[in-house]
């Protein structure tokens, strides 16, 4: 292959690795009244999260709680649940965690 035919591939090896992602509930507390939405995603993609999606689905988990609406905790917690043998992740969760408001 001609260093040309590279040249046209790499935007389609780049695009393969971004992903759009809507975080799915995976928890929380109706008692506390908090909602735990999550994604996953592996060492080489790049996931644009749709966060007005993931407001949406936590106000939803809220309301059918009884609640009125979903507020965001301020930051997100990334967990690595796989390593590679050089000590890089390469599996991650994604948490953001929402307070259920009335």
């Amino acid at each position: 292959m001609k260093f040309t035919h590279l040249v046209y591939l790499s935007p389609l090896l780049l695009a393969a690795c971004v992903s759009n992602i809507t975080p799915v509930a995976t928890g929380g507390s109706k008692a506390d009244g908090i909602v735990n939405m999550s994604y996953e995603y592996g060492m080489f993609a790049k996931p644009k999260v749709d966060l007005a999606a993931t407001q949406e689905h936590a106000t939803q988990r809220c309301i059918a709680w009884g609640y009125h609406k979903a507020e965001p905790f301020d930051g997100i917690e990334n967990n690595c649940l796989e390593h590679n043998g050089y000590g890089m992740c390469t599996y991650t969760r994604v948490n953001i965690r929402y307070q259920c408001e009335n």
